[in-house]
């Protein structure tokens, strides 16, 4: 090969390799603009903190002592709707509960009369739930009510049962004693506590405070904060649902964040607590009445439907109809009121199989002091309250092992426990004969 042709290839090949050089640094260059890009995208989502420079007295004292509750309210919507610290909790110095705070009135925990202010509808459907005095009297009595609030327990739904069963449960609060019944009954019931304004409720229960995030209050896990355990074990129920269990695979891909009162399938394919008792979906619009969409009182010992059922159910119907058609729900409707029935007539033989110790003064006055009281205590309070629980939420386990299976097994123990006692005074024994279903 000639000198000539030897200089011309290898100027060739150099050619090749320079151009081939471009490309790959305009590729990296590229590849790192937009690795760039990505990552001021990414900053740009993160939410603002509309109180970072801010020159509130409040803001920047606190922001020293208490930097945490500032930077949880500061990314909340309230802040970006320009309600200050003062307007939720400062107040007149003659207010109830008012303590003296930088040259100023303060309530360290605003009433739900503050959150009033701006949610008034909300406040007024809390005052008809379930999460309101009921839950309160619920261990502390009605005894304890001023006559206004007696007169707004009497008006709500689920406080008109007060039994002697009911009565029973709320001595259990006098004999455990406050230093176990500050973290143990009140920790859950004061959801419903009056304040000293006269005002009911504590809102930050689930709403918790200073983010007042919608996905925090929409997450089944707030629930689980209180509904757990042998007499209501909702969350467990929820888990191992049809529901549950859709949460627990999908949920990290739903709209948790979605506007309320505009939700449906597309933002929650399957429903949590919320969804059912609270949220606006489908036609169904928001409450903050937990009971609004229930056509039984489940927790009572013996249950009856509610007053307004009808239309609870036509609500409570219309979020299943997002999913479910109609002659599936009607379906589920009529078994699980005749479940509700069945579990009523447990708990009804029940008082009917120790009702001869009452007749002959066989019991003692003082609830909880014997073996036999805790043994048909329990049959309507965990087992009876749990089986009917799970037959509405569709949580087998609980309907049947946790439930019925209980209800049984403590209705064995009941009548041999009457009978001893029946026997030691020289009276004849009951026999109630198999429990056996309802006809």
């Amino acid at each position: 090969m000639s000198q000539e042709s030897s200089t011309s290839s290898s100027s060739s090949r150099l050619l090749v390799l320079g151009i081939i050089a471009v490309v790959i640094v305009a590729g990296l260059t590229l590849a790192i603009m937009a690795i760039s890009n990505s990552g001021e995208r990414a900053s740009s989502d993160e939410p603002v903190n509309v109180l970072a420079d801010s020159n509130d007295e409040c803001v920047v004292c606190h922001a020293r002592n208490t930097p945490g509750i500032v930077e949880q309210y500061g990314h909340s919507t309230k802040a970006a709707a320009e309600v200050t610290c003062r307007d939720c909790h400062e107040v007149d110095a003659d207010y109830p509960g008012a303590v003296e705070h930088e040259e100023t009135y303060v309530l360290g925990s605003p009433t739900s009369a503050m959150c009033e202010t701006c949610h008034e509808n909300e406040v007024a459907q809390y005052n008809q739930s379930r999460h309101g005095l009921p839950a309160y009297v619920a261990y502390a009595g009605q005894e304890v009510l001023s006559e206004d609030l007696l007169d707004l327990y009497s008006s709500i739904p689920e406080g008109g049962y007060n039994d002697e069963k009911v009565r029973a449960r709320n001595s259990l609060h006098a004999i455990e004693g406050a230093a176990i019944t500050k973290f143990a009954c009140e920790s859950c019931h004061d959801i419903g506590k009056p304040a000293e304004d006269g005002s009911v409720g504590q809102c930050q229960d689930c709403h918790l405070r200073h983010e007042f995030s919608l996905e925090q209050a929409r997450r089944p896990e707030t629930c689980n904060a209180c509904h757990i355990g042998p007499d209501h074990p909702q969350w467990e129920i929820y888990q191992e649902s049809p529901h549950g269990i859709a949460y627990a695979t999908d949920g990290h891909t739903w709209d948790w964040e979605a506007e309320p009162g505009t939700l449906d399938t597309t933002n929650f394919p399957a429903p949590t607590c919320a969804t059912c008792h609270m949220s606006g979906f489908g036609p169904t619009a928001t409450t903050h009445d937990v009971g609004d969409r229930l056509t039984w009182n489940l927790a009572a010992p013996i249950s009856s439907r509610r007053p307004a059922w009808q239309d609870n159910m036509t609500r409570m119907q219309g979020v299943c109809s997002e999913c479910h058609n109609s002659n599936f729900i009607e379906t589920f409707y009529d078994d699980a009121d005749r479940a509700v029935e069945q579990v009523n007539a447990w708990v009804i033989e029940s008082d009917e199989i120790i009702q001869p110790l009452k007749d002959n003064g066989l019991l003692t006055a003082q609830p909880f002091d014997e073996p036999i009281d805790f043994v048909y205590f329990n049959l309507w309070h965990h087992w009876g309250r749990t089986a009917k629980f799970g037959v509405w939420m569709q949580g087998a386990d609980y309907v049947q092992w946790h439930g019925a299976y209980e209800i049984l097994h403590d209705r064995a123990e009941l009548i041999e426990m009457v009978n001893e006692k029946l026997e030691e005074a020289g009276m004849e024994p009951i026999d109630p004969g198999p429990p056996g279903p309802i006809e």
